[in-house]
């Protein structure tokens, strides 16, 4: 029973820090109508950042360094992207940022090499024992920040302004427009935000248990793209259900490795793809996505 628990709670923690990545994916998509296939890079930059600054600068203040360097690359790339766009809809710029990612990917993984780079994160190796359950102190920072953040963020979404212009521009960007809603402007703070909430995320992707920044620490948020596509690509709600989803499916298939060993080695690395594809047939448009509607 103590092994289901902790598998659980690693699951939630695992699904918190997911969270934060497709939360980046779902803005952009809901403010450009693009989706970011970059986003791996920055979450790379990010952890970059803090594992270069970390000593000079201490670890909180190399944190805010990376945050700020990874939103200023999404608002370089959103800028960029933003012309093409203009001229032929979101499925260019789509396009598009997969070259940005295999650039920024090569430059990043030329300088970290074959090194495994630390963050210098205050937690350390350091364990929580609660009732017979151990679990790293990372992990449990990592949900409590997540649940901050993304508090913070649904507050901003549905009280503010800018809340409502996303909302708006979401549902008609046409209407949106009229109606006065700065859709550069909107577009350029959505990429920005998704920015940091993933430098915030490889940080806790780089803490214990995870060994450190390496070249292919931006691969993880290809397992967060499935989060936010099973949960419904333009749903806030449906990404972070999709996290949890996929969070508690990676950690079920960790934990019980060597009872699923029937299914073969490498379970947890395919499991979000499976539960998406399996969702998806279900329901096409996502968990909690709408099924959209066309006059003819």
């Amino acid at each position: 029973m103590s092994t289901l628990v902790q598998t659980l709670f690693n699951g939630m923690a695992l699904g918190s820090i997911y969270a934060l990545v497709a939360l980046g994916f779902c803005l952009v998509f809901k403010a450009s109508g693009a989706v970011n296939f970059a986003h791996g890079s920055l979450l790379l930059l990010g952890g970059y950042l803090v594992a270069v600054l970390h000593e000079p600068l201490g670890f909180a203040l190399a944190l805010a360094v990376a945050a700020v360097g990874t939103a200023a690359a999404a608002a370089v790339e959103a800028l960029v992207l933003r012309r093409v766009a203009k001229a032929d809809g979101p499925a260019v710029p789509t396009i598009l940022t997969i070259g940005v990612d295999i650039l920024l990917l090569t430059e990043l993984a030329r300088r970290i090499g074959g090194d495994v780079l630390g963050t210098g994160d205050p937690w350390g190796a350091s364990v929580v024992t609660v009732g017979g359950i151990t679990v790293a102190q990372a992990r449990v920072y990592s949900l409590v920040v997540a649940l901050v953040l993304v508090g913070v963020f649904l507050l901003a979404f549905h009280r503010t302004g800018w809340g409502l212009a996303m909302r708006a521009r979401s549902s008609d960007a046409e209407a949106a427009a009229l109606m006065g809603v700065r859709g550069d402007r909107l577009q350029l703070s959505a990429w920005m935000l998704a920015g940091v909430l993933a430098a915030v995320a490889a940080v806790f992707l780089a803490a214990f248990p995870g060994t450190g920044v390496d070249r292919t620490t931006g691969q993880i948020a290809l397992a967060a793209f499935p989060a936010a596509v099973l949960g419904g690509l333009g749903s806030v709600s449906g990404a972070l259900l999709g996290s949890v989803v996929v969070g508690m499916a990676e950690a079920l298939a960790t934990g019980y490795q060597q009872q699923l060993s029937g299914l073969g080695s490498g379970l947890a690395e395919v499991v979000p793809y499976a539960v998406m594809v399996l969702v998806l047939i279900a329901r096409p448009q996502g968990l909690l996505g709408a099924k959209e509607s066309t006059r003819v």
